[in-house]
């Protein structure tokens, strides 16, 4: 084992993989999540990101965590009530449009 500082740069180089490999499935997992919102507004991808991160910002909850909440959403039906109250928000104020010939919303 190299005592010149050697293990010691393997070991960050380690620990930076380790950070990058996270950050790739934070990643599809966000944008998942936006194609879940973005199907649910009925908005663009934009509107989409601006409104999960609405939602991370008004529920003080990290965008990733939000995002995964909205997949098990997608998955199960199941959404924390304050989830689910900011995001009928940001829905509503990124102007979400009705598909033609669906009934009035009550």
């Amino acid at each position: 084992m190299p005592t010149d500082g050697g293990s010691d740069r393997i070991f960050a180089l380690q620990e930076e993989v380790q950070q990058l490999k996270e950050a790739v499935v934070s990643h599809a997992v966000v944008d998942q999540a936006i194609g879940v919102v973005v199907v649910l507004g009925r908005i663009s991808p934009d509107q989409g990101w601006t409104v999960l991160k609405e939602v991370s910002q008004h529920t003080n909850i990290k965008l990733r965590n939000v995002a995964e909440l909205i997949l098990v959403r997608g998955r199960t039906g199941v959404i924390p009530e304050e989830i689910r109250a900011a995001l009928e928000h940001a829905l509503d104020r990124a102007g979400r449009t009705r598909i033609p010939g669906s009934p009035p919303e009550a």
